[in-house]
This record gives C-alpha cells, structure tokens and sequence, in this order.
C-alpha cells in the first residue's frame, strides 16, 4: 500500500456562483463536500489509478466525522483500497471554502487555519505512523501544519521514513518545508512560489538545483500551466501539457504529486513519470470539484504531453 499523510485534514466546501462580486450576496448553483487537505487529494488520485491507499493525519469534531463519512464514499472500486486511519483527536477538523465563479472560471480559496494538536495526540500519531510505515511502498508527507504540531515535524517523519527504507515524498511550504528538506526526502513537490520562497530564486531551474543542494534526492517543481520540471540524480526535465486548460487550479498539483508517486512505485522512468503527473494535473483542472480529476480529459491528454531536457 502507498501511506498519505495530511496533518491538517481539512472538510471541502466548493461554492459555484454565476459571478463573484464583493459586498454582495450570491445565488450558489451547485455545491459539493468532500474530504479534503493535501494528502486526502493524492490519496483519492492514488485510488482511483488503482493503488490501495492509507490516509492517516488527525481528525476531531463534528467537522472530523464528516470528512471521515465523506472519506468512506470516495472509496473506489476496481480493487484499490482508500483506508481510513486517521488519529482522532479533541479539536475540531478546520473547513475550506472553495468559490468558482462561473464568468471567469476563478476561484476564490478561504482557508481556516487548523485545530490545537495536544503533544499526547502528536505522540499517538507518530506511533501510529510508525506502525503503519511496516506495510508502506512508499509515502507522501502533504500540506500544512496545524497548531500544536512541532515545526519540524515533517523532518522527524522523513528520517522516520528513511530508517524504514519507505520512499517518501514531500509537499509542504515555509519552514516546514525549510527543515523537511535538509532531512533528505526521496522527492520533494514544490510549486513555483514555494519554491522561490525556499531558495530566494525567481527562475525556476536555478531554484530547483538549489534546493536539491539542500538536501532532497529529487525535485520536480510544478509550474501551473506550463507543467512540471524536475532536476534529479537520473537527469532533469521539463513536462508540459500540449495546451493550456480553463477551469478550477486547485488540486492540480495534488494530482500530480499522485502520479508522480504512482509512478515511482511502479518503477517507472522518470520521463514517464512526469508524463503521468502532468496529465493528472491537467484532468483536475478540468474536473467540477477540486481532489479529483475528470478521466476522460486525463486519457486525452496524457500521449501529448511534451517532455524535454532541461
């Protein structure tokens, strides 16, 4: 099995409206809830290309049960296993608001920050965590921290990995990020803005090799629109999609982080990794609701993704 970890779990709100204005009230179209944080995302993504995967992470509070209900209805069929193993917890599982205005096709994100994690619950989550790397292929540390949990946290869950020999891979920002990468993860995900925010660099190759400097076996930095570049032991490359899809960002680089992880479970190259990771990333945007992709634009586009060297 593929191990996700999402520390701050989140419930997702996705609001559609046929223009967004301000101080204004809106009529809302459509709306959707699903389970959600950064983790949940690759996780569901994981599932659905037919991999069993574990989420583990906290949940708390009547926002907790949901995600966790909601969490039970994304398991897929075809074999592949979404397991439940979230820690519980006193605190109440934060929400984020996703707002899509129809007109333009923007989103406005409202992200709330997180529940108080005690140092007795962070315990019974790292051994939990420990417990459940055993049985790991590999593993995605995803998204951001909440109150209470050590700022190195994902640092101490790498080297954990690490002793393990589980492969694992990091998705995070700020000093998470900072301190996570110097514990030397197999594959770092940065985008763009993190990645500047890490390296003091705005060009992204020259970012790309600096963090890897700092520690990381691999990066490969998603770019929005213009794909995916990754700068590893085996080479570097840039991956983009054959043109640029309209629709709802969020989640993409979630998807590709699946792919890419997929990918390397299955031993793929990396050439073929970047393929399926850009494609994915392309499906989400395409898709009505963000943590899932819509397979019909991913099979579109997956035998025109354009892959160079760096």
């Amino acid at each position: 099995m593929i191990l996700t970890v999402t520390l701050n779990a989140a419930l997702d709100l996705t609001y559609r409206v046929p223009r967004l204005q301000p101080h204004a009230s809106h009529h809302v179209t459509a709306a959707a809830e699903r389970a959600g944080g950064k983790g949940v995302n690759v996780a569901r993504v994981l599932a659905a290309l037919g991999h069993t995967t574990v989420v583990t992470g906290f949940a708390g509070g009547t926002t907790g049960e949901t995600l966790r209900r909601r969490l039970a209805e994304d398991t897929p069929g075809g074999g592949a296993e979404l397991v439940d193993s979230l820690v519980p917890i006193l605190g109440t599982t934060r929400r984020t608001v996703a707002v899509v205005d129809a007109s333009t096709g923007d989103t406005t994100q409202l992200n709330e920050t997180g529940p108080d994690v005690t140092t007795e619950e962070w315990a019974a989550f790292t051994d939990a965590y420990t417990r459940l790397l055993r049985e790991a292929r590999a593993v995605a540390l995803c998204g951001s921290l909440p109150p209470g949990v050590p700022v190195g946290a994902y640092a101490h869950l790498v080297r954990q990995a690490r002793a393990a020999r589980v492969p694992v891979l990091l998705d995070t920002s700020g000093e998470p990020l900072r301190r996570g990468i110097a514990a030397r993860p197999d594959l770092v995900t940065p985008n763009t803005a993190e990645l500047a925010a890490l390296t003091g660099s705005t060009e992204p190759l020259r970012a790309a090799l600096d963090a890897r400097r700092r520690g990381a076996h691999a990066i490969a930095a998603t770019l929005g629109p213009e794909g995916v570049l990754a700068v590893t032991p085996d080479g570097r490359w840039h991956a983009a999609p054959p043109h640029r899809l309209t629709g709802n960002p969020t989640g993409a680089g979630d998807s590709a982080a699946a792919g890419l992880l997929s990918a390397l479970v299955e031993g793929l190259p990396w050439p073929d990794r970047l393929t399926r990771a850009v494609a994915l990333a392309a499906a989400t945007v395409k898709a009505p609701t963000a943590g899932e992709f819509d397979p019909a634009t991913y099979e579109d586009v997956l035998p025109h993704v354009k892959v160079t060297t760096a």
